[in-house]
């Protein structure tokens, strides 16, 4: 073998990428001096793009399939130098291998709680987190805003700038759904198509596309998760009192002495007690109601009208009303000294000694001046 075949040799004349990892996103094919032999094969699998880059430029992009890197497949790359002179000798490029699969089951979350106004439950604080698919759709332009020069560039070197925009349209769509807290659980679906295209756009400036995104959880802070909790304590309760015999006879059965189930059901009406007074005091989750006016007393019961009796040369007259008994003294029918008797009285009295008759009988004015 002559000097000659022996360099020829050298060269490299398969071009090809066996990925082994599950993150490798671009892998650039190794040679010292980046020597490519004309009339090398080139293997492009499927789930695979190559890039050829020569002199700092991308030159061209091929997809699956076996090529001879030779002067009529390859029409860009015709314009590279020495591709002119019978490419007995090398040429120097860099191939770089694109993953085109798609990268699945990647996380995003909220660092931070986003706050929305819920329309029920008013300003509300909710964190989200979910699963999402990447891959590259454009691998030319991927490799001119992402990779660079970078020989093996993985998921995790652009994974959290695309958390970052998933995050960011996540936000602003769940503001501006109008979805309430309590329904968004119903509709997570949906919510993450909308997020999907609402970063499309953001997602092809780098040569990428979300096929699939995914909203695992929507949860709310742990003081609005207990709240909630208790009123859904409070609901399955249903009436109180039904429930305070209930864990009365339950505590009996289990073999607790009445004592302690005495001493449970006190416990138990006591809480009744104090709910129901909260109740009162205070309007749902806490809020105070409005002042209401203090209710007017009933008015009070009418005086019971008395009729009174006249014991008169041994004959009971009557019954005569209090009005009667003020025009019989006015003509002198009935003096102080009478004998006079009503329901409830003790035995016949004197009119003058009865307190509510002595005010008829009112002292009579003096006599005029003279002259008058």
């Amino acid at each position: 073998m002559g000097i000659l075949d022996f360099l020829k040799g050298e060269f490299i004349d398969v071009i090809h990428w066996v990925d082994d990892t599950r993150d490798t996103m671009v892998w650039r094919f190794e040679r010292e001096g980046h020597e490519i032999k004309y009339g090398a094969k080139l293997t492009v699998r499927e789930g695979q793009a190559a890039v050829f880059v020569h002199e700092g430029q991308l030159a061209d992009v091929f997809t699956p399939g076996l090529y001879m890197l030779e002067t009529n497949n390859m029409p860009i790359l015709t314009k590279l130098q020495h591709w002119d002179h019978g490419f007995q000798s090398p040429f120097k490029s860099e191939v770089y291998f694109i993953n085109t699969t798609r990268f699945a089951n990647l996380k995003w979350g909220t660092k931070n709680p986003i706050i929305l106004r819920d329309p029920e439950f008013g300003p509300t604080r909710i964190r989200a987190f979910g699963t999402y698919t990447v891959k590259v759709s454009d691998p030319a332009r991927f490799m001119s805003e992402i990779v660079g020069t970078d020989g093996e560039f993985t998921m995790d070197e652009i994974s959290f700038q695309i958390r970052n925009i998933i995050v960011q349209e996540f936000s602003r769509v769940i503001a501006g759904s109008g979805i309430p807290v309590l329904d968004m659980a119903a509709n997570t679906a949906d919510l993450g198509k909308h997020i999907a295209t609402a970063i499309e756009p953001v997602m092809e400036q780098y040569g990428l596309s979300v096929p699939e995104l995914y909203i695992e959880n929507i949860s709310l802070p742990p003081a609005v998760e207990a709240a909630l909790d208790t009123r859904t304590s409070r609901g399955l309760t249903g009436d109180l009192g039904d429930h305070l015999k209930y864990a009365t006879a339950e505590a009996l059965m289990k073999g607790g002495d009445a004592s302690g189930a005495m001493g449970a059901g006190m416990g138990a009406g006591m809480g009744l007690a104090m709910a129901q007074q909260m109740a009162t005091q205070s309007g749902p989750w806490g809020r105070a109601p409005a002042p209401q006016a203090a209710p007017m007393a009933p008015p009070p019961p009418p005086p019971v009208e008395h009729v009174w009796h006249i014991a008169e040369g041994g004959e009971v007259k009557g019954p005569y009303s209090k009005a009667s008994m003020g025009r019989m003294v006015t003509d002198g029918a009935l003096t102080r000294a009478s004998m006079v008797w009503t329901q409830g009285q003790d035995g016949w009295m004197p009119a003058g000694d009865v307190a509510e008759l002595a005010q008829l009988f009112t002292v009579m004015p003096p006599p005029p001046p003279p002259g008058i």
